[in-house]
């Protein structure tokens, strides 16, 4: 059975050395997911879960970074992988449509700090969960994609098998189970993107809940069921029409897909990326200012429309998910970062009247070649009758065109600076860069007070 398979590899995950690359793609991802985490935690739901659970917080060894708190790991994982989740600064596995560290990472983190766990160890527990969830997320796609939010769903795997690395290490059977008992709680529905309600980040903070609870009951031996994913009532069947599982565990332990991750450049939903790199680069190429576009006609893969098509969005939420104002916001100011959200910029008429003249067109044979290739054509009309046309193939920060270490480093300062300063943001990338060489109590999470902000009751 695939479960048994996989079971194995993160039963050697626990003690295989890792390679220099794995090793380093290990760390880009945990330093890309602080990079969305702590920005996340000044904004919903992040504020509203400190609410929500305040009775719970103090306790347990599992930080809330940025908030100088602690909680059980369950809860931990659960606020921390919505927390991630928030403003859409996370990375994404391509193949399997889906943010791997959201939940892998904070189910990782919580089960890490609770166990006591040395830095490397963290890491490999990361590789494991990445491991197992982006081939099982893979295998789904595209069909699953069409009702649910593959990050809620397929991250439960992640979630489970980064923890049971770290609560019964070299185990097997834990392994076995606790991946097994995480797949009947995979939930996650596509219509939770079509509104500008709080419940797609939670989406990313329950899967991290059910890696994490699943652990530590396999670890106490709690039972699941072997065959959940191919089983004739099982997650397949019961998520996908068409699962193809005949390659899911090729490989496995010997090519990492971690190192294929995606790693996000723009601040905004992925499927709007392709798009975006191509205006910029049209812009550029003719030398003109925003006031001189007449039009602006995206050619890009159905799905992207399907989730990012917002005309007039109303809401921050519903402006990351709206090509037209992300492109508008791209023309006039030259990028889409945390700033594109605020009252300001969504008010701001200079954008409004733009987004009118942009125009979207589902492309066949772009959409033909969804999820593993995302591509965008932009074609930018002038005043004058000047056409400048751009085919983006990939977007920045895909494998293909990955972003640097240090653009991997200038990310994290610029969104973790605004809540710890600069000088506690760079110890803290400093250390998460010696992270196998360090024991996780080592980075003080529990000790990160949003800087310049008073001690709430929330925080304590």
């Amino acid at each position: 059975m695939i479960l048994d398979t996989f079971a194995e590899y993160v039963g050697r995950q626990a003690t295989s050395e890792l390679t220099l690359e794995t090793l380093r793609a290990s760390k880009r991802v945990l330093i890309d997911w602080f990079s969305a985490l702590l920005p996340g935690t000044q904004a919903a739901p992040g504020i509203q879960l400190l609410q929500a659970h305040r009775a719970e917080l103090g306790h347990g060894r599992s930080s809330l970074p940025g908030s100088e708190t602690t909680a059980f790991a369950p809860t931990a994982a659960w606020v921390n992988g919505s927390t991630s989740h928030a403003v859409e600064f996370d990375d994404i596995f391509r193949d399997a449509i889906y943010h791997p560290g959201c939940p892998t990472i904070a189910a990782s983190l919580a089960l890490a700090e609770d166990t006591h766990a040395s830095g490397l160890q963290f890491l490999k527990s990361i590789v494991a969960g990445y491991e197992v969830s982006t081939r099982i997320g893979a295998a789904i796609q595209p069909a699953h994609y069409r009702y649910f939010h593959t990050t809620g769903t397929v991250g439960c795997f992640g979630a489970a098998a980064a923890g049971v690395l770290l609560t019964s290490p070299g185990d097997d059977k834990a392994a076995l189970h606790a991946m097994a008992t995480s797949a009947t709680f995979a939930s996650g529905l596509q219509q939770a993107f079509r509104s500008d309600a709080m419940t797609k980040a939670l989406h990313a903070g329950h899967a991290a809940w059910v890696g994490v609870t699943s652990a530590q009951g396999a670890a106490a031996g709690i039972t699941g069921v072997a065959d959940i994913l191919e089983g004739s009532a099982g997650f397949g069947a019961a998520l996908c029409d068409s699962p193809d599982w005949s390659t899911v565990t090729d490989g496995l332990g010997e090519s990492f897909n971690i190192e294929r991750i995606t790693q996000k450049n723009h601040g905004c939903c992925g499927h709007t990326f392709a798009a975006i790199d191509a205006l910029l680069e049209c812009i550029k190429n003719s030398e003109a200012r925003w006031e001189q576009i007449a039009r602006i006609v995206v050619k890009t893969y159905a799905p992207a429309l399907e989730v990012a098509g917002i005309r007039e969005p109303k809401s921050a939420f519903e402006a990351r998910f709206s090509l037209p104002y992300v492109l508008s916001h791209a023309a006039i100011y030259g990028s889409v970062r945390l700033e594109a959200f605020t009252e300001k910029r969504l008010s701001d008429n200079l954008i409004r009247e733009l987004m009118q003249k942009v125009e979207l067109v589902a492309d066949a044979e772009l959409t033909g070649h969804f999820p593993k290739i995302r591509s965008a054509r932009v074609e930018l009309t002038l005043a004058d009758g000047r056409t400048f046309e751009v085919f983006a193939p990939h977007r920045r920060g895909d494998p293909e065109a990955p972003l640097s270490d240090d653009e991997i480093n200038g990310k994290f300062l610029e969104l973790a600076e605004p809540v710890l300063g600069s000088q506690t943001a760079s110890s803290l990338l400093t250390k998460l860069w010696s992270m196998e060489e360090l024991a996780v109590a080592d980075l003080s999470l529990a000790n990160l007070l949003p800087h310049g902000l008073k001690r709430n009751r929330y925080y304590r």
